[in-house]
């Protein structure tokens, strides 16, 4: 309980003013309905080391970079010198190098984000498995039970790439952690790296699963998610 509740604190804190409003089937982690999902949730083990580097993402189009960059420092994987703090330390602008480029450029990123093989091969050039797993490929069953899994299990991480609208918020693609699952309201909880847009959400993992299988107009896929742990 104290460890939920010191997560929760992180969160609420560099949480802004004003957020866009949301649906009613969206549960926002801050209000009191929202911290009792998670005080009940029975997969939550990604949940605090996630809130404890939790970034927002420093422009429109950079959802994916500061997702991975919460994954890699949660991992602890050894990060590139961050200069502002001298010390290594993985940050939306040091975590791209020359094998990152050759996958897709800082540039063409901000123009259109990042489709979840991009995702996957960026994450891959440091020492991280990152496991695709397409909508279009998956069951509710499957995608409630894979993700289910990964977060009972302490050590590896979900990134999720979904259809906004699908959920209710506005509007198009975007990619965010998952961090914790509660069986009794069947919902997952999305830490989502846009706090300027919107607070962490519990969703229905219905809905989620039928967010995850819309098509993706730069990669021709549909979206999906990633199952990510330290090689």
């Amino acid at each position: 309980m104290a460890a939920t509740t010191l997560g929760l604190c992180l969160i609420a804190r560099s949480l802004p003013a004003q957020t866009l409003p949301l649906p009613d089937q969206l549960i926002p982690l801050t209000s009191t309905e929202g911290q009792v999902l998670l005080r009940d949730s029975e997969a939550l083990a990604d949940y605090v080391p996630l809130t404890s580097q939790f970034v927002t993402q420093i422009n429109q189009a950079f959802c994916g970079v500061a997702s991975m960059v919460m994954v890699l420092n949660a991992l602890g994987i050894p990060a590139p010198l961050a200069p502002q703090w001298e010390r290594g330390y993985f940050t939306q602008e040091n975590i791209f190098n020359e094998k990152t480029e050759a996958i897709i450029g800082q540039d063409a990123i901000a123009r259109q984000g990042l489709t979840l093989a991009e995702l996957a091969g960026i994450l891959e050039t440091y020492p991280v498995s990152a496991e695709i797993h397409y909508g279009s490929d998956v069951s509710l069953d499957q995608f409630r039970r894979l993700i289910r899994a990964n977060l009972e299990t302490p050590g590896n991480y979900v990134l999720i790439n979904y259809l906004r609208r699908a959920i209710g918020q506005e509007r198009g693609g975007h990619i965010s952690p998952v961090a914790a699952y509660d069986a009794d309201t069947d919902k997952f909880l999305i830490l989502d790296v846009s706090r300027y847009k919107y607070p962490p959400v519990w969703v229905q993992a219905e809905t989620l699963w039928q967010a995850i299988n819309t098509e993706d107009s730069v990669s021709g896929k549909t979206r999906g998610f990633l199952l990510i742990e330290a090689r």
